[in-house]
């Protein structure tokens, strides 16, 4: 569920004031802290910085304001420092102290986390999953699958709903999706192949040459900001509007050994600046959403694909629960309580949206 522009609207409003917040909270900081030992961390991200990462960014800048500079958390981008797909083997041996991550780019490795990649979990804002993956990350679960790689949760890297959008023959109806090479990962790739399409898993970075030179007929993205953020929309005659696939599940992670070696004060100031690290993020995917939905409608070349309530409820229907049984199914044989897991989710989400 996309926010109305009244929404978006008073949740700019709310972030002033949450930024007046933050920026107070640093100040104070910033004369209390500054007699801390200098502490350089390397964190590794991929792709540009985008939407996604302006989270960290404001984390990083308050940080570093907050100890007059001794304090340095370094955002590298485009996997300079490590692999999208090789993060969090670099936080395990130390390589970095810090790192960007998706669970669904490697779930072998953190299949806990799988839960929160499943299709169509009742999550209709950013709030609300701001919301669950914080309840979600303090289950011994979450963080005995994270421990195992010597990493510890600091902050979701939310992303909106999921959306497709690709070039060739527009899906107009849900059998026109059939035999499509979709880049979907997940649940919702599993949706997707519901639907007769062929799924692929490929990091968001090898997407644009992908579709590009015809491998992939449509990707799957964060609806809207990821699209432009890749440039898929300079390639793309079609996207859809409302299939609502679900999202998937990023964060940041970071180093257990060296965020146990760091000051008692430096760890106040990462709880301090979290907050209003989330206002930011989710202010940077409104602002997207007034520039993109603007610039897509007035180009010509590119068609927009709304579905009716009936194919919609066709499409949760062979996407939603029956992968959630099989989710279920598979990690309960690994030793993941998952059903537990997904329990916990779906209570929290529906007791959260009704506030």
């Amino acid at each position: 569920m996309r926010l109305p522009v009244t929404a978006a609207i008073l949740a700019a409003f709310v972030l002033a004031a949450a930024v007046v917040a933050g920026n107070s909270s640093v100040a104070k900081a910033a004369t209390k802290y500054c007699d801390g030992p200098k502490v350089t961390w390397r964190t590794s991200f991929w792709g540009k910085r985008r939407a996604i990462t302006e989270g960290m960014e404001y984390v990083a800048k308050a940080a570093k304001e907050a100890t007059c500079g001794k304090f340095n958390i370094q955002l590298f981008y485009g996997e300079q420092l490590s692999k999208s797909r090789e993060n969090l083997d670099a936080i395990k041996v130390g390589a970095v102290q810090g790192a960007q991550m998706c669970s669904s780019y490697h779930p072998g490795k953190v299949r806990a986390l799988g839960v929160l990649d499943l299709p169509f979990l009742p999550i209709p804002n950013l709030d609300v999953m701001q919301a669950v993956d914080t309840r979600m990350y303090e289950t011994p679960e979450f963080k005995k699958s994270l421990g195992d790689w010597n990493a510890m949760y600091y902050m979701a890297m939310m992303l909106p709903q999921f959306e497709m959008m690709g070039r060739g023959k527009a899906p107009r109806t849900l059998e026109d999706w059939k035999g499509m090479r979709v880049r979907a990962l997940g649940g919702m790739g599993k949706a997707m192949a519901g639907l007769g399409a062929v799924p692929t898993s490929m990091p968001a970075s090898e997407v644009y040459t992908a579709l590009q030179r015809g491998t992939i007929d449509a990707v799957g993205f964060a609806y809207t900001y990821a699209f432009s953020a890749f440039k898929i929309d300079d390639l793309s005659t079609w996207y859809t509007t409302n299939m609502a696939l679900g999202s998937l599940n990023c964060l940041f992670v970071v180093n257990k050994a060296a965020y146990a070696k760091l000051p008692a004060q430096y760890k106040t100031i990462l709880e301090e600046v979290r907050k209003p690290g989330y206002e930011a993020l989710k202010e940077a995917y409104y602002k997207k959403d007034k520039v993109n939905l603007p610039k897509w409608q007035a180009k010509k070349s590119l068609k927009p694909i709304t579905y009716t309530e009936d194919e919609l409820n066709k499409l949760r229907k062979v996407g939603g629960k029956p992968v959630w049984d099989e989710w279920v199914k598979q990690n309960e044989a690994e030793g993941i309580p998952a059903q537990k897991l997904l329990d916990l989710v779906l209570k929290t989400a529906r007791e959260l949206s009704k506030k």
